[in-house]
């Protein structure tokens, strides 16, 4: 018995050769909602600056704006070549902190209300009767067919999920940097002679 074990702990090893997968993947999966978030707010700053000041009551809103697209912006950039990930990642973990805690805390954790949840808090639990009722009303009044042959309707809870899921991967980078082989940084200390 303990032979196979160390033969099946000896298999998982030689999986290591491809460690540089799990950071690539995690670089590739975020850079783009790094650069939606950041081009969305860029595209609208008047009214992003205003959100961060009125609506979430922020110090410096305008200053703060600033801050939080170009840290998306330049993260996604950063993120996608594998360039100062590990320092890049610093920034953009703070954002999601700031979001987390300013916008999607006071919502529970799901991202999209989901009553059957075991998360479900009771903004979710109620949000289950207005669902059944808007459906209602989109099948008696609206094309229901045509608007649901995207995806079907859900209500937003605007929960920490998404921010706390992106907060856990940008950790796992910091910790683990870009990875081997497809990251600039891996290239650089390649060449300057230290250590990946």
């Amino acid at each position: 018995m303990p032979t196979l074990f160390f033969r099946a702990q000896h298999a998982l090893d030689t999986c290591r050769t491809l460690d540089f997968f799990a950071p690539l993947l995690i670089r590739l999966y975020l850079a783009p909602v790094m650069w939606m978030a950041g081009s969305r707010k860029l595209a609208h700053m008047d009214a992003t600056i205003d959100w961060f000041d009125v609506g979430l009551g922020l110090p410096l809103p305008a200053l703060m704006a600033w801050l939080a697209t170009l840290t998306e912006l330049m993260g996604a950039i950063l993120l996608l070549t594998g360039l100062a990930v590990r320092w890049a990642s610093i920034p953009l973990m703070i954002t999601m902190l700031v979001a987390l805690f300013t916008v999607h805390w006071p919502h529970g954790w799901q991202a999209i209300a989901d009553p059957s949840s075991l998360f479900a808090n009771e903004r979710v639990q109620e949000s289950a009767a207005k669902l059944t009722r808007a459906r209602a009303l989109l099948q008696e009044h609206g094309n229901y067919d045509w608007l649901t042959s995207s995806g079907r309707l859900v209500i937003l809870n605007n929960g920490i999920e998404f921010a706390a899921t992106y907060f856990v991967m940008l950790l796992s980078l910091f910790f683990t940097g870009a990875g081997r082989w497809v990251s600039i940084d891996y290239w650089l200390t390649r060449r300057l002679g230290t250590q990946a």
